[in-house]
């Protein structure tokens, strides 16, 4: 177990640089369900690492082996090293379990309060016009779901180019991509360095919008003007890429991200300059998998091994 129990913990290391390159060889939804899954994933496996460590040093405790019935004898490794681990990994345990709590909660008000200024307006169907000179847009989950422009976006914007981004909006909230970068920030928040895949993950979102609204509106190069023109009238391209302090950071917007790329890619299907990455993959995704089934039997491991030794110490105390 001293050796399994640090894989999960560890992992993330190569996972995280191997997930970037995804959000650029993989197709967008792809990309965004198999970041997603994979930081769930490796959050999970770094939580139960860090479970089995308290439980290893717990049970090294005079008073638990007492309770379990256990031969310290049998138990092995030092007390000395193995229990303040333990109180080690369940400080951080219990520090990942706040900031958790306190994530989702955090997302929950916003939510609420960007609710309740959108309630405070009229809607036509789904959307909502916010009498804001500052142009803004953005997609807000909720019952019912919202398209919220300002009005001053919509005086940026000719109408082919607001039915564009509409499209977009609505895109993000019918394939429910606010629940995409919630899980990756509260895996985050369990392990630090799970962190660097939420930037390849909003890319791969925005991207996955940009080719809905496309074929929703048919007109590539229609949306591709929408998108680089509300990023240009939009309050991040007046603020240096700050977001607006109207929007909540928990919601997805068509101005988010490299802009110039995203533009780019719509201009260029398939071209030519994607066929290296392409090739590649299945190497980069195959990677990431391999990170995961690690971090995954690396935890299984220690929990057989911990289980096992468990047991014998057991068998020992009843002869």
């Amino acid at each position: 177990m001293i050796f399994a129990v640090w894989i999960p913990l560890l992992m993330p290391l190569l996972a995280v640089p191997a997930a970037r390159w995804l959000a650029e060889s993989l197709p967008p939804r792809a990309a965004a369900w198999l970041l997603t899954g994979c930081a769930a994933a490796l959050a999970a496996c770094a939580s139960a690492a860090l479970g089995l460590l308290v439980a290893a040093g717990a049970l090294r405790l005079p008073v638990v082996a007492a309770l379990d019935h256990l031969s310290l004898r049998l138990l092995g490794g030092d007390p000395a090293v193995t229990v303040p681990v333990a109180y080690a990994a369940g400080a951080l345990l219990a520090g990942c379990a706040v900031a958790v709590g306190r994530r989702a909660l955090r997302h929950r008000a916003e939510l609420r309060t960007a609710r309740r200024a959108a309630d405070a307006h009229a809607a036509a169907g789904d959307l909502c016009v916010l009498p804001d000179p500052v142009p803004d847009a953005y997609a807000l989950p909720g019952k019912p779901d919202r398209v919220v422009v300002t009005a001053g976006m919509l005086r940026a914007l000719g109408p082919a180019e607001r039915e564009a981004l509409f499209a977009h909006e609505r895109a993000h909230l019918s394939g429910r991509h606010h629940l995409f970068l919630l899980t990756v920030a509260l895996a985050s928040a369990c392990h630090p360095l799970l962190r660097g895949l939420r930037a390849p993950l909003a890319y791969a979102l925005e991207r996955w919008a940009d080719e809905a609204a496309a074929f929703q509106v048919g007109d590539r190069r229609l949306t591709a003007r929408a998108i680089g023109r509300a990023a240009l009238a939009g309050p991040g391209a007046a603020a240096g890429g700050s977001p607006s302090p109207r929007r909540p950071s928990a919601v997805l917007a068509a101005t988010a991200g490299p802009v110039p790329r995203r533009v780019a890619a719509l201009l260029s299907p398939g071209r030519p300059a994607a066929r290296p990455r392409q090739a590649g993959r299945r190497l980069v995704v195959a990677a990431l998998l391999g990170c995961v089934a690690f971090s995954a039997a690396g935890a299984l491991d220690a929990a057989a091994d911990l289980h096992r030794t468990v047991e014998t110490a057991q068998g020992e105390t009843g002869r």
